[in-house]
């Protein structure tokens, strides 16, 4: 029973995090310019705060999912408006073509985790959809915890190994690039950030 429920929360955390959206572009980037430990270490920010939407989720703490509801609004601006920095960061700055491995310090990998994780928790409608399945499956945190538990492990299992995947993947793909190859890509990546925010921005109103 356990491990079935462990299996649907990692079918759901991977499910959630494989869609390309800003974090995954995000993602890309930072592997091919920074290098795959980064890269992962950004997913891996997006994966906690996954795992923070399904424990909210999974605790029917129905006071907290109304208020992120309730600061949707508020909540796209401020991730609008950080994706548009980064995205005039991204196309300002040119990517570290050599030994992108170097940029791994302990300060940017930490700084790479909290972007993304901070930029996820931005985007209210995640808990929503956590809400809506958590109720389908039926699992309440204050009758069955060891299954909310699972449920959760499972979740960040499941979006963890997502990241891991494409870091690694596109990290392989990095050794092979040029270094104009990889300031075009730059540029682009840093254009569909760019596209994002004015759509996060623009929805907003």
């Amino acid at each position: 029973m356990l491990a079935s429920i462990f299996f649907r929360g990692c079918v759901l955390g991977f499910s959630i995090a494989a869609p390309v959206g800003p974090i995954g572009v995000l993602c890309i980037n930072r592997t091919l310019t920074r290098g795959a430990l980064i890269g992962f270490a950004s997913g891996l920010g997006a994966a906690c705060a996954d795992a923070v939407y399904g424990a909210l989720a999974v605790s029917g703490l129905t006071a907290v999912t109304s208020l992120f509801a309730s600061a949707v609004l508020i909540m796209r601006i401020l991730g609008g408006i950080y994706l548009l920095w980064l995205a005039y960061s991204i196309w300002m700055n040119p990517p570290q073509v050599k030994e992108p491995s170097a940029t791994a310090t302990e300060s940017t990998i930490a700084g790479a985790f909290a972007s993304t994780f901070g930029l996820t928790l931005t985007n209210p409608m995640t808990i929503l959809s956590f809400a809506a399945i958590v109720s389908a499956i039926g699992i309440n945190a204050g009758k069955e915890l060891s299954s909310a538990l699972f449920l959760i492990a499972g979740v960040f299992v499941g979006s963890a190994l997502w990241w891991l995947i494409l870091s690694g993947l596109i990290g392989m793909v990095a050794k092979r690039l040029s270094g104009r190859m990889l300031s075009c890509i730059n540029r682009i990546s840093a254009a569909m950030i760019g596209c994002f925010a004015c759509w996060a921005l623009v929805g907003s109103f």
